[in-house]
């Protein structure tokens, strides 16, 4: 079976329609399966994106971007770091 990919503004909107389903008392068999997901997946995506809103993941998408590349710099300067260590001890 092909795996689907869906965006965090897609979760958020499915997560939504789950809490509008169980308010009308359905129950959470039914309500995941309107929305095509598993009840595992439902609760693998409720505890990542329960609380938040679409600008919210707007915001931590934008902060992962920005770690990864403060991790990049960050190893970069080690790197250069332990080669001029290197070439000050002789070691090359």
């Amino acid at each position: 079976m092909r795996q689907k990919r869906h965006s965090a503004s897609q979760i958020i909107d499915k997560l939504r329609q789950v809490e509008v389903s169980l308010g009308q008392g359905k129950s959470i068999a039914e309500a995941v399966k309107a929305i095509s997901v598993s009840e595992q997946t439902y609760y693998r995506w409720k505890a990542k994106y329960g609380q938040m809103e679409k600008q919210d993941v707007k915001r931590l998408k934008e902060l992962e971007h920005e770690n990864t590349r403060l991790k990049k710099l960050l190893a970069e300067s080690v790197l250069d770091q332990q080669i001029l260590k290197e070439a000050l001890e002789g070691k090359y």
